[in-house]
């Protein structure tokens, strides 16, 4: 069976593709002897936030969530003080660059990895502990469940 000229040019190009780009891993970086905080020097972030603080955190799960699928993720938030209330609307404003940052973009899969991208950059970084609550399998047919005859109160 022969292929059309457009099919055999398309993978063609996806052979190519796959030669060429290289998927980003974890592995691709190479980790060698580094002094604290020698990444951020050569990484180009401004002196005056290579002395940053952080907070190293696992977040806890939303009120509206049951699962466990945030759970054993850990994330880093910078300690900002520079903020101000705005007088027109009254909002909390910032000046600082990274206010925003944490929340969506440092998240790592384990508390050594958090740590370690710290200090890679020479910032100080403060470890909460997480408190996470066991979570207790259950099925709703366990609310009809015959739990035996009712015990006297004593």
């Amino acid at each position: 069976m022969a292929l059309c000229a457009t099919t055999q040019r398309t993978i063609r190009i996806a052979a190519t593709l796959r030669r060429v780009a290289r998927p980003f891993a974890t592995d691709a970086v190479v980790e060698s002897d580094y002094k604290r905080g020698e990444i951020g020097k050569v990484s180009g972030i401004p002196e005056e936030h290579l002395s940053r603080k952080v907070i190293i955190y696992s977040p806890a799960r939303t009120a509206t969530q049951s699962g466990s699928g945030k759970l054993g993720k850990w994330k880093i938030n910078f300690v900002s003080t520079l903020k101000w209330e705005n007088p027109l609307m009254g909002w909390t404003s910032t000046g600082d660059p990274y206010a925003n940052v944490g929340d969506s973009a440092l998240a790592f899969d384990s508390e050594e990895a958090a740590k370690s991208f710290a200090e890679r950059h020479g910032w100080d970084y403060k470890v909460k502990k997480p408190n996470t609550p066991l979570l207790k399998v259950k099925s709703y047919s366990d609310n009809f469940k015959w739990k035996g005859n009712p015990q006297p109160e004593n």
